[in-house]
């Protein structure tokens, strides 16, 4: 079962080949993503790397978290899961969680 990783402090000139260049080292790479800003295409300074097994992608943890990468020190851990169940996160709107009372 794969498994992915958060990949933080990525120099803005790191690719996602690049980033699965890199941690091929540790194992296989399934898939290898920079995350880049929608309007600008320049890279977000994240990414994610999914490796083939969680062994592997222990390894890559202990190989690379606090390592160099193009001069910057980068930051690799296992991925949370997106909270999915409707709670947390922002409250939109002009209550913000207050009941609606008449200001009158």
């Amino acid at each position: 079962m794969a498994q992915k990783l958060f990949i933080g402090g990525l120099p803005f000139s790191v690719t996602s080949e690049r980033l699965r260049e890199v941690f091929a080292a540790a194992g296989t790479v399934e898939s290898a993503t920079v995350v880049t800003d929608s309007g600008t295409g320049r890279s977000r300074g994240f990414g994610f790397v999914e490796m083939a097994t969680p062994e592997e992608a222990q390894e890559a943890v202990s190989r690379f978290n606090g390592r160099d990468l193009d001069g910057r020190q980068i930051k690799v851990e296992l991925a949370k899961s997106p909270d999915r169940s409707g709670s947390g996160g922002r409250r939109e709107g002009p209550s913000r969680g207050r009941p609606r009372t008449s200001r009158w």
